[in-house]
């Protein structure tokens, strides 16, 4: 994943302008790999559904991954012939490779791709891309598990796709429905400042850019769609899902250790309620009340076991000091990040001997009542030590609550604006555009081998 340059901050949504004559809104980009058989039917039928149903100028481009049949001179002559249609051509394959670079050099505002062989429905497109023109949302996803999706396919692909999804909404808490349904649209302004962010150039390409956009605080739309699986298509299951797992760890260990960028990303339009500045409205309190329980109640937890632990071989009160000790800085790390969603090491050594402080007025707090049940009762039992603590931890814990919001945490992490990154020469409509990346590690592009 990119983490060597500052991606400034996500553009304010508006309302798409009217374009001018000949200036394309929606750019379809189709990635190809050896589809000499599908690709012209596919595109002639595509842009035939785009004439007769969208309101606006478009364009469709053929992305050829260094196809090795007659697909490149299929596409050739397709732009040839079809004003709408334009060709690019890169000598890699990858899926991934293939939209970050065709979309980074396009002109249009609002820009989209789906699979060669149409197995959506193309009646979703403009609901699809609609809510992008008008600026109520920033990415749209088609989805073939939403309730009211009308999907043909095997037992395979749906048990395939349903565990992905799980896998990402249980490691990386992705919200998300559907992330490698080849059917999606983003704003060209968000483009340009996450696409730099993402690393994968093959089939954990979408993924990763909604993982980055949701994080980002970006608007995902959701389409349900009608989907018929493709016959013909493959499926590698083990090498895919060994791919998308390593996806996974990658990011989920980037955004854990907080050297992703994005906590330098303005939230995106200024104008999301949630940055208000609202006299007498406490910001986020209840998602940090949920999250500082959680939490605490792990740290608890993780306390009266260490407190069992030492008690065995130290009397109460060192027991009580280490294991309060412990448990407390792991309690202001994961506070830290989870509670009060501060990344990054910055201001980390600090936080901590803030966190120690706190832990004094609760050490303050134990060793007290500790003290007070030893002058109560010469030999107390091992449970009512333990129900002592409980009770002093509680009470702990709401002051911990109340110092970390006002004194160790009080603000959200600073944003740093910087200039997005710079993209290629937009290409135009109607001609056959070459480019060459850099080599990088090969990834399958298949346009039907997917899940």
């Amino acid at each position: 994943m990119r983490t060597d340059s500052s991606p400034g901050s996500l553009p304010a949504r508006e309302h798409l302008p009217a374009a001018g004559a000949g200036t394309p809104v929606l750019d379809v980009v189709i990635p190809v790999y050896n589809e000499e058989k599908d690709l012209r039917p596919c595109v002639l039928r595509l842009h035939e559904h785009l004439t007769r149903t969208f309101p606006y100028a478009f364009r469709i481009t053929v992305a050829d991954n260094a196809s090795t049949d007659a697909t490149p001179h299929i596409a050739a002559r397709l732009a040839a012939e079809v004003a709408e249609v334009t060709s690019f051509r890169l000598e890699q394959k990858g899926r991934g490779r293939a939209l970050s670079i065709v979309w980074s050099a396009s002109d249009a505002p609002v820009l989209a791709y789906m699979d060669v062989d149409l197995s959506t429905d193309l009646n979703a497109l403009l609901p699809l891309v609609a809510p992008l023109i008008s600026g109520h949302s920033d990415l749209a996803i088609g989805s073939r598990l939403a309730r009211s999706s009308r999907v043909v396919r095997g037992a395979k692909r749906e048990f395939i796709s349903r565990s992905y999804n799980l896998v990402l909404r249980g490691s990386l808490q992705a919200r998300f429905s559907d992330a490698q349904c080849g059917f999606k649209a983003i704003r060209r302004d968000v483009a340009r400042v996450l696409l730099p962010l993402v690393e994968d150039t093959g089939w954990f390409f979408d993924t990763e850019m909604l993982v980055l956009a949701e994080r980002a605080g970006c608007r995902i739309h959701e389409v349900p769609v009608d989907w018929v699986d493709d016959p013909d298509s493959t499926v590698h299951i083990v090498r895919t899902a060994t791919d998308d797992l390593k996806g996974v760890w990658r990011v989920g260990k980037a955004l854990a250790t907080g050297s992703l960028p994005l906590d330098r990303l303005a939230r995106p339009f200024g104008d999301d309620p949630r940055d208000r500045d609202l006299t007498g409205v406490p910001q986020g309190l209840a998602r940090q009340l949920v999250g500082f329980c959680v939490v605490g109640a792990l740290s608890t937890l993780c306390y009266l076991l260490l407190y069992s632990g030492f008690r065995v071989f130290a009397g109460a009160q060192p027991a009580n000091a280490l294991a309060l000790l412990v448990s407390a800085v792991a309690n202001t790390a994961a506070n830290r990040r989870l509670t009060f969603g501060v990344r990054g090491r910055g201001g980390a050594v600090r936080h901590q001997a803030q966190g120690l402080v706190v832990f004094g007025i609760g050490l303050a707090l134990t060793s007290g009542s500790l003290a007070a049940l030893d002058a109560a009762s010469a030999d107390p039992d091992h449970s009512t030590e333990l129900a002592v603590l409980i009770v002093a931890n509680l009470a702990a814990t709401v002051l911990r609550f109340l110092l970390f919001r006002a004194w160790v945490f009080p603000d959200a992490p600073p944003t740093v604006d910087a200039p997005g990154p710079r993209l290629p020469q937009a290409y135009h409509a109607g001609g056959d555009a070459t480019m060459r990346p850099q080599p990088v590690p090969h990834a399958d592009t298949d346009s039907r081998d997917r899940r």
